[in-house]
């Protein structure tokens, strides 16, 4: 089994890179003539373009922001460059960013080049070639876990990452960012208003942060690459453009937006990005307990960041689904987020906290 079986597709038609100025660009990088020079596409992700470039016998990575209009601040290739060149010192499994290009003419926009991980990614569902039981399932659950505690204990003056975020005022200032965000992407009236009542009571009971700690902001399963070889054993994590430094309750409450058990609805078997045919997940209350335990941090508010989460996450899907029904992207893929935003709005307005 190789990624190539999974996760490579031929790049799509809409999606296209200009060879014409990317390659002497990259033989100008590389200090080297290409040869054997192939570009293909990652399929999975919603949000920024993910390549593997191959040449002289090496392959590399390449990342570059959605097609499209893009809101402030996010899909920020440099950030992300310079989280993962720093973060790969203390956590290895995150794959090193080796240059950015700032040079808009080479393709359009900014980008950069990583180190290729190898790995199975798990979205919507395992590969053919694991053995699903329990005993699987909460290795790949509590593993991860323990990926993000650790993420979540390292000191961001240790791998200088100190400057990344302005911790005081955050969980506000997400707040107020996040319903910007919403009210600019939406395209009804009836959309416009739907968090209204749930944004006014998250203001009104706005926590006070814990620490400040480095945070991955879209911390799940489909960012954790595995090994083939030792299938409960991660590999890589991806997906850091939004890293900053805040709250890290943020991260658990968005990671629990994505997870789903047997307790949940039916509806959540739309808000997930996990595989749904066989429901054996750890319960949200064991995750939260297991977190506790590894950071030491209190968790009785976690309710808050669980609202905020589906917010969070409703917010992020709308403007991707309005890119879509703007035609700026043809992926099939986001046809029915609107129904995943609408079971996202009935968990928001329902969460006590």
């Amino acid at each position: 089994m190789s990624m190539m079986d999974s996760e490579l597709i031929q790049v799509r038609k809409d999606e296209k890179l200009n060879l014409f100025t990317l390659k002497p660009y990259l033989s100008d990088v590389f200090k080297t003539d290409l040869t054997n020079f192939k570009l293909m596409q990652f399929g999975g992700g919603h949000a920024n373009l993910t390549y593997l470039i191959s040449f002289n016998e090496m392959e590399f990575v390449l990342r570059r922001p959605p097609i499209g209009p893009i809101a402030p601040s996010a899909h920020d290739m440099k950030r992300e460059h310079i989280v993962q060149k720093a973060l790969n010192k203390k956590l290895t499994i995150v794959p090193n960013s080796i240059h950015l290009c700032e040079d808009i003419n080479v393709i359009g926009t900014n980008f950069h080049i990583i180190e290729r991980k190898k790995g199975y990614v798990v979205r919507k569902n395992f590969p053919d070639f694991i053995d699903i039981n329990k005993d699987y399932i909460n290795n790949l659950t509590f593993k991860s876990l323990d990926i993000l505690s650790f993420l979540h204990l390292v000191k961001p003056c240790e791998v200088g990452l100190e400057k990344l975020g302005k911790p005081e005022g955050f969980v506000e200032r997400q707040l107020n960012g996040w319903e910007d965000r919403w009210k600019k992407s939406t395209h009804s009236d009836e959309l416009y208003y739907a968090f209204d009542k749930t944004i006014k009571h998250l203001r009104n009971k706005l926590p006070n942060p814990q620490c400040a700690s480095i945070l991955h902001n879209d911390f799940k399963w489909d960012n954790i690459m595995w090994s083939f070889e030792n299938v409960t054993e991660p590999n890589a994590i991806f997906d850091w453009d939004m890293c900053t430094i805040g709250d890290p309750l943020m991260d658990l409450g968005h990671m629990l937006n994505y997870w789903i058990d047997d307790e949940d609805p039916i509806e959540s078997k739309l808000i997930t990005s996990m595989p749904i045919s066989k429901i054996i997940y750890p319960r949200k209350s064991e995750i939260i307990n297991y977190y506790s335990k590894k950071t030491g941090f209190n968790v009785e508010n976690i309710n808050w960041y669980y609202a905020f989460g589906a917010f969070k996450l409703a917010v992020i899907l709308q403007q991707i689904y309005v890119r879509f029904l703007k035609g700026q992207t043809s992926d099939k893929r986001f046809s029915n987020f609107d129904k995943r935003i609408e079971a996202l709005i009935k968990r928001a307005n329902s969460i006590k906290f």
